[in-house]
């Protein structure tokens, strides 16, 4: 029963990725958070973060795209290497890494962890800026 949940969980993350590259297109920023089934950092990421993350300025101009690890990069991004660890975040503009978050620090640290990724996009402008 549970190998059925994690096929069924893949097929759609993996579906979830296309249609968010085709809505957005691939010249966006995009967070794409690698996880796999079962990984308990990942959960507490979708738990504590995930709700209020599309309602920040960082969610705006990175909406986040789920990608699951055993598929490999989403059709039309490139990873600078190999994603081992789960959940690895990993910034993406013109479907090409520009920065990489390996592993959930918890909440307290993820938001500057992500600010210091978001620099390296010239385009972010953070509330208060």
């Amino acid at each position: 029963m549970k190998m059925m949940r994690d096929i069924a969980l893949r097929a759609v993350l993996g579906v979830a990725s296309v249609i968010g590259l085709a809505q957005t297109g691939m010249a966006d920023t995009r967070l794409i958070m690698v996880e796999e089934p079962g990984c308990a950092y990942c959960a507490a990421w979708l738990d504590e973060i995930g709700p209020v993350y599309p309602n920040t300025d960082e969610g705006r101009f990175a909406p986040l795209l789920r990608a699951d690890l055993s598929d490999g990069p989403p059709e039309g991004v490139s990873y600078a290497r190999k994603v081992v660890y789960t959940p690895t975040f990993v910034l993406i503009d013109d479907g090409k890494e520009i920065a990489r978050l390996e592993g959930y620090p918890g909440e307290n640290f993820f938001w500057p962890m992500l600010q210091e990724m978001l620099v390296a996009s010239p385009e972010f402008k953070p509330s208060g800026s």
